[in-house]
């Protein structure tokens, strides 16, 4: 099992910056960590893809925050990073750490964590 705990989030002024973290605990069940990502989702909207990483560390963006946000992560902890730059109202959302993974028995999973509120206002 994979536990995903985001943090990082809050109140921003547009065209302000905010780095997102996404930590990830492991039972015995885990055997490795594939693909990370950023989600997000806002009040009445569906939920979208910000960004996302591979393991070698391969990244792809939403073409709205190209150029403007940058994932990263750190494989030794299980840790995945969102940095976000120039930010818009319309950014305002709840951002979700997402994990695909491998567990002992060889199978893919896939965990969600319980997201971390981004507002932009002024």
């Amino acid at each position: 099992q994979v536990q995903l705990v985001e943090s990082g989030g809050g109140l921003v002024q547009p065209g302000g910056s905010l780095r997102l973290s996404c930590v990830a605990s492991v039972s015995k069940s885990f055997l490795a960590m594939n693909a990370m990502g950023w989600y997000r989702q806002a009040p009445g909207k569906q939920r979208e893809l910000v960004a996302t990483i591979t393991r070698d560390g391969r990244t792809n963006y939403a073409d709205t925050v190209e150029g403007r946000f940058t994932i990263s992560r750190d494989n030794a902890k299980n840790t995945v990073f969102l940095q976000m730059n120039s930010l818009k109202p319309e950014e305002t959302a709840v951002y979700l750490c997402n994990a695909d993974w491998t567990t002992t028995c060889g199978a893919t999973a896939s965990s969600w964590g319980q997201g971390t509120q981004v507002t932009v206002s002024s």
